[in-house]
């Protein structure tokens, strides 16, 4: 059996697209919204495949990284243009860092507006 868990949370930030021909190269905000998911196909003991509350914590540490910031100017967004597609590549990136081995991230989808999403997964 397969099991995929996902969780929403959000930040606020300001960004400018580099090399963009468009208004989105002058600085502006979103207020993002970010779902992660993790896969598996073994449950623990408890019968759970990842505790929700562990997963809202590893995503709390990433939000707060980028809350209320010009993300032009964190890593690795001051080297590289922080699109919606970046930064779910990002998020992507740190929670492959708490992986368990039976939990593994699949999917992390960023929204930048209500009808604009960017999905990562594996």
């Amino acid at each position: 059996m397969n099991y995929k868990l996902s969780v929403t949370k959000s930040f606020a930030s300001a960004h400018c697209l580099r090399e963009y021909k468009g208004k989105c190269e002058n600085m502006h905000g979103h207020n993002w919204k970010v779902r992660a998911a993790f896969c598996g196909t073994e449950l623990d003991k408890t019968g759970m495949l990842f505790d929700f509350t562990d997963i809202k914590a590893h995503l709390d540490k990433i939000m707060h990284y980028l809350d209320h910031k010009f993300l032009n100017d964190i890593p690795p967004f001051n080297t590289i243009n922080p699109t919606a597609e970046n930064i779910a590549a990002y998020i992507f990136a740190e929670l492959k860092k708490v992986e368990t081995n039976t939990a593994k991230v699949c999917e992390v989808e960023v929204w930048e507006s209500e009808s604009s999403s960017a999905i990562v997964s594996e």
